[in-house]
């Protein structure tokens, strides 16, 4: 069950002395809680995690703590870095977790694992579905997040996808356009196998725009659905079969040609 629990210190105290008394938690769940990012407070007029449960605080400090047990005890798998370009790295974010946290924590997030690993600051540059598992680019410097965040809004990056749908399907270079929440969405597709046996096939899947659930919708809307698909299609055994497999773009930091590809054996999906 989620809980919120709001409080504002009327005496100087610690964080877990206030969120203590307030929430009838036990310490060491509060500390838990705020260790995977699930309190927030106000610094410098902005909302920030506080995670450090000793913090001595002022009286009239407010602060927020939104607890979900079922979220705290997730324990996600481990992204996988791929390579390190100081100013942005790359890694293969496994199915289930997400890009960023929320309010109820981020021990679940690349942003959060990337910035334990490498000890420095993390800037998200843009998304993939938690249930979806592939590359992604995650910046060290505001700068660095500002250019490759144009890249990737400005249409000026080449994504390729693989998806294993539903269903048997030979096509080369189809054109998906169907608007999506009233916005231009285009993806094409292309054909690089088929398994009657389990009645699918492997498509390579190529976007200009990156509206939300993009290539998930127009997959189902010409009648293949994602395989494992629980929202557009049918669950399954499998995790959501889509791979965001390669990034090309004009890297504005370095002002050279990139193509970033997902190794051997992270891009591939195999037949279910």
């Amino acid at each position: 069950m989620r809980r919120k629990f709001d409080v504002t210190t009327e005496q100087p105290e610690t964080a877990i002395e206030a969120l203590s008394r307030k929430s009838g938690l036990s310490r060491q769940r509060i500390k838990d809680a705020m260790n995977k990012g699930a309190c927030w407070w106000t610094l410098k007029g902005k909302q920030v995690r506080l995670r450090r449960a000793t913090k001595e605080l002022k009286v009239g400090t407010r602060l927020q703590l939104y607890y979900d047990e079922s979220v705290l005890d997730r324990k996600p798998e481990a992204a996988t870095l791929i390579a390190d370009k100081s100013r942005y790295s790359i890694w293969f974010k496994p199915h289930g977790l997400l890009a960023q946290g929320s309010q109820w924590g981020d021990h679940c997030s690349l942003l959060r694992c990337v910035e334990l690993e490498l000890k420095r600051p993390c800037f998200l540059i843009h998304r993939l579905d938690a249930d979806a598992a592939g590359l992604m680019l995650i910046a060290h410097d505001p700068k660095a997040a500002g250019a490759l965040s144009q890249c990737f809004a400005g249409r000026t990056m080449t994504k390729h996808y693989l998806a294993r749908v539903t269903g048997v399907i030979e096509v080369q270079d189809q054109l998906i356009d169907t608007p999506i929440d009233g916005k231009a969405a285009i993806s094409r597709a292309s054909t690089l196998s088929t398994d009657k046996t389990t009645e699918t096939s492997l498509l390579q899947i190529n976007i200009e725009t990156g509206r939300k659930h993009q290539i998930r919708k127009h997959l189902e809307s010409i009648g293949h659905p994602i395989v494992g698909d629980r929202l557009y299609g049918k669950p399954a055994k499998a995790p959501l079969q889509l791979l965001a497999v390669s990034v090309e773009f004009d890297c504005p930091l370095s002002r050279q040609r990139l193509k970033l590809e997902l190794p051997e054996p992270l891009s591939s999906l195999d037949p279910t």
